[in-house]
């Protein structure tokens, strides 16, 4: 049997994305793994790094279908435009970035890849480049032709999805309407089926205003726009639990027995998420039609280059993908 391929992008260059691969690398993966980058680059921050790491380069016209062994990584090569200086940005690889991230995802869509794992990139300086980018999610929905994608950030014991996402808070409420809503958990709903194997998901739902409301002396949001469309959801067989008072439901009592929580904004859900396992914690794309997932951090140019990293949270994307891909 032939074992599925995962697609591995480094993301910024002179971040310490080309660093977490080196490291992974040092042991060996249950799947063949493809890092999509350039060569130079980590032969050159593995002799910076002093990690004994040896590039095996191969091509799609000659794919491997068995894991590299321990100290050695499978690298798709693709040339930087530029030489990298670890932790100073270069906008002129701002390309470099995107074609590795185009590789990685037309791989999946044709079969080459089961799924692919992001490093950190960074949108600011793509941006400063001329190109515009907000990010590895919108990127991958326009090159999926994917009209509506949810964040899904995951720890062990506990995953929380997002009706909205990079929003100032003055906006959240009128982003939250009846439609958007029943899109973001329907696209949960069956992502827990279909990619996380889970037969009959049980989502607990949070209030947008304190105290979910409070029977619409803190707001009418859960009133006019959440509980009937929770409603209607629960009509065709969704199991949801809320809204809930996002104070009181990030405890035991009512997480013991949930699949995923859905929050109503970013700072709603992940703040108690990334208290819960900071490093060790993963960001899911929902909604595509591959499985994508990523690192719960940024690039940390800083660090670049100096050893002083871990690398967990990225071995939990990697993990989390394995999974998924094994559900399918």
């Amino acid at each position: 049997m032939t074992l599925p391929r995962f697609a591995l992008t480094p993301g910024e260059p002179a971040g310490i994305g080309p660093d977490l691969c080196l490291l992974l690398a040092q042991h060996s993966q249950p799947y063949p793994l493809i890092a999509i980058a350039s060569c130079d680059l980590l032969n050159e921050r593995a002799a910076q790094l002093g990690v004994a790491v040896r590039a095996l380069a191969v091509t799609p016209d000659a794919w491997p279908d068995a894991p590299a062994p321990a100290g050695t990584l499978y690298v798709w090569d693709t040339p930087l435009r530029n030489p990298v200086v670890a932790g100073q940005l270069d906008t002129a690889n701002a390309a470099y970035v995107l074609e590795t991230l185009t590789r990685a995802g037309e791989g999946c869509l044709n079969g080459d890849f089961a799924g692919m794992i992001t490093a950190p990139v960074h949108k600011g300086v793509i941006n400063e480049a001329g190109i515009a980018f907000s990010g590895h999610t919108e990127f991958l929905a326009d090159l999926t032709h994917t009209q509506q994608v949810v964040m899904m950030l995951a720890t062990r014991g506990l995953r929380v999805a997002l009706v909205t996402t990079h929003l100032p808070l003055k906006d959240v409420a009128a982003a939250i309407t009846a439609e958007r809503l029943e899109r973001v958990t329907r696209i949960l709903h069956a992502d827990l089926v279909h990619k996380f194997g889970i037969a009959a998901p049980r989502i607990l739902v949070c209030g947008l205003n304190p105290h979910a409301g409070e029977g619409g002396h803190l707001g009418r949001e859960e009133i006019e726009v959440i509980e009937p469309t929770l409603e209607r959801l629960r009509a065709d067989g969704l199991n949801l639990i809320g809204p809930l008072p996002a104070d009181t439901l990030f405890t035991p009592k009512h997480l013991e027995h949930c699949d995923a929580v859905l929050a109503m904004y970013h700072d709603q859900g992940l703040p108690v998420l990334k208290y819960k396992g900071f490093g060790a914690a993963v960001n899911v794309t929902l909604g595509l039609p591959i499985i994508r997932t990523s690192v719960d951090h940024g690039t940390a140019l800083d660090l670049a280059g100096s050893g002083k990293i871990d690398s967990g949270s990225l071995q939990v994307a990697l993990e989390t993908a394995y999974q998924m891909a094994e559900s399918r």
